[in-house]
């Protein structure tokens, strides 16, 4: 497969250069992450950035680094308060692995990120992509970073046909990256690249009008600019039901379980990377841990039929001595929508009132408003989805609903 940044010629090559360039310092957005060279607050950026939009990231980035201002502080950070930072941002294996990759450059690498290509790559969330960008940006690397954004302008530029994702062709779109990068400024041409990606060359609507390279542009010449990148073939959407159990007793205090593990069979599969039919053996507790993303949660289930039913079953397999004595009142609350990559949720909450909370090992007590506010613990937005209907609801709707 050709490498399609040879289809400029060197004039041609040099006037691309300096144009996108030259609108870039002239219309680069102010981001937070631009006002440094740090090559820890590139990487936290990078990592934050990974399927999340810049507004959401911004000021998470700020309380992130007030607390963790150095690589050596993460490093040293106990793991929930890593994640209670992180919580809301969502994909929480990132802030995992940010510690661990934090964890090892503090006993490997004397606190420094590497600027060695192999050594940045064996980082723990570290890939190709945010090897690149960290090491370009921050020490001036000459390596061309392939995301998204970039591989969506080169489709376009050179009118490239079917999916970007195909490994063939994702490789010569690499190739064609690394041929376009201008080597005296890798950094500002990394993210003139990225930029025109997100802010111009957008996935719908892409403004040809205002593109600083537009004239190169073969897709706008063809009158095809829209059509393309081809689009790519999802993964089917797996819908699930979840029913959540929001505990209140007389002084509106509500009870969260503490993280969950996936179970030592589930963990291996993982490792594994086993096939589809495989990853479906693992057990709906293991699912759950999943879908709450090991994180402080409220007793939940996945729904088969019933979901009053069912969750009454399951609060009387995990709290049998209190709830034996108790007649349970649950009452159903606002349904609630909520989506994980390819997982489309359906959350069902109930409000469960008891005259005493029930006492589990290593389970928090805490009020609902705690868990809507920034809180001391790591919860998803699943969980806060569920006390907030709880607080807004207080006729709640009947059970049978």
């Amino acid at each position: 497969m050709r490498e399609y940044g040879s289809m400029l010629q060197r004039r041609e090559l040099t006037a691309f250069r300096t144009s996108l360039l030259g609108w870039f310092r002239r219309h680069q957005r102010d981001l937070p992450w631009r006002h440094t060279r740090d090559p820890y607050r590139i990487w936290l950026s990078e990592i934050m950035l990974q399927q999340t939009r810049v507004a959401a990231v911004i000021p998470y980035y700020a309380r992130f680094l007030a607390r963790f201002p150095d690589v050596q502080a993460l490093a040293a950070a106990p793991q929930e308060e890593v994640l209670r930072l992180w919580s809301g941002l969502g994909y929480y294996s990132r802030a995992r692995n940010l510690q661990h990759a934090a964890q090892e450059i503090v006993a490997k690498h004397g606190r420094v990120f590497p600027r060695d290509e192999k050594d940045a790559l064996a980082l723990a969330g570290i890939g190709s992509y945010t090897a690149a960008a960290i090491l370009s940006i921050a020490y001036g690397a000459k390596h061309a970073v392939l995301d998204g954004n970039v591989a969506r302008v080169l489709a376009r530029i050179f009118a490239v046909q079917g999916d970007l994702r195909d490994a063939k062709r994702w490789q010569s779109l690499q190739q064609s990256a690394d041929a376009l990068l201008d080597t005296k400024s890798p950094s500002d041409w990394n993210q003139a690249m990225m930029e025109l990606g997100a802010t111009l060359c957008t996935p719908q609507s892409p403004q040809c009008l205002l593109c600083p390279v537009t004239q190169f542009c073969r897709a706008r010449k063809l009158g095809i600019a829209e059509s393309l990148p081809a689009r790519r073939k999802k993964r089917a959407t797996e819908v699930i039901t979840l029913a959540a159990a929001v505990l209140l007793d007389p002084r509106g205090r509500t009870l969260l379980l503490p993280p969950p593990k996936l179970s030592q069979r589930a963990a291996t599969q993982r490792r594994a990377r086993l096939s589809k039919s495989a990853s479906s053996a693992i057990s709906a507790q293991d699912q759950i841990s999943a879908l709450v993303s090991k994180l402080w949660h409220f007793p939940t289930i996945a729904v088969r039929m019933d979901p009053v039913a069912e969750l009454k079953e399951h609060l009387h397999g995990i709290f049998p001595a209190i709830m034996s004595k108790q007649i349970l009142q649950i009452e159903a609350l606002p349904t609630a929508r909520h989506a994980v990559t390819y997982r489309a949720i359906t959350l069902r909450p109930f409000r469960v009132t008891v005259a005493q909370l029930p006492r589990i090992p290593n389970a928090k007590t805490i009020s609902l408003a705690e868990i809507i506010a920034p809180s001391s613990l790591a919860i998803s937005n699943l969980t806060r989805k569920a006390a907030r209907a709880a607080l807004a609801s207080p006729a709640a709707l009947s059970a049978r609903a």
